[in-house]
């Protein structure tokens, strides 16, 4: 599994969460089967969002980030979770996990963020990061 992260800090409130809700409203609640594979031939499969059910009093926290679901051309699986945190008057940080199954040996000696740039790309296109925030770079990558 090959993972990285692209932080998005000090963003607008309101750009950060007009991110999420195209996310939500396109991807989630929407038809995700006419979204055609990108140039790399990463293809968005299906997208959801997920809640936390503690296991100790059974209480359910929702709204805990967005993902999306691809698939590579090589069948290889991978996801882009989105989350949402701080949207005070400092700004909002919008925080992408990248996360990718490599069934090739020959290639888990590449630097994550390198392996999984496509599929930053892609998943940053989708949900319209940069004309949304006007962010052309994140803050941090990991």
């Amino acid at each position: 599994l090959e993972s990285s992260w692209y932080d998005y800090e000090g963003v607008d409130s309101d750009a950060a969460n007009q991110v999420m809700d195209i996310i939500r409203n396109s991807f989630v609640n929407g038809d995700t089967s006419t979204i055609e594979a990108g140039e790399s031939g990463i293809k968005l499969v299906d997208a959801v969002e997920f809640s936390y059910t503690d296991p100790v009093d059974g209480s359910k926290t929702s709204k805990q980030g967005l993902i999306l679901n691809f698939q590579f051309p090589s069948g290889d699986p991978a996801r882009v979770v989105f989350r949402l945190s701080g949207t005070g008057s400092a700004g909002a940080t919008i925080r992408m996990y990248l996360e990718r199954y490599e069934k090739d040996s020959s290639k888990h000696d590449m630097s994550a963020p390198a392996a999984l740039k496509d599929l930053a790309e892609e998943a940053l296109k989708l949900v319209q990061m940069e004309k949304t925030t006007g962010r052309e770079v994140p803050t941090v990558i990991t």
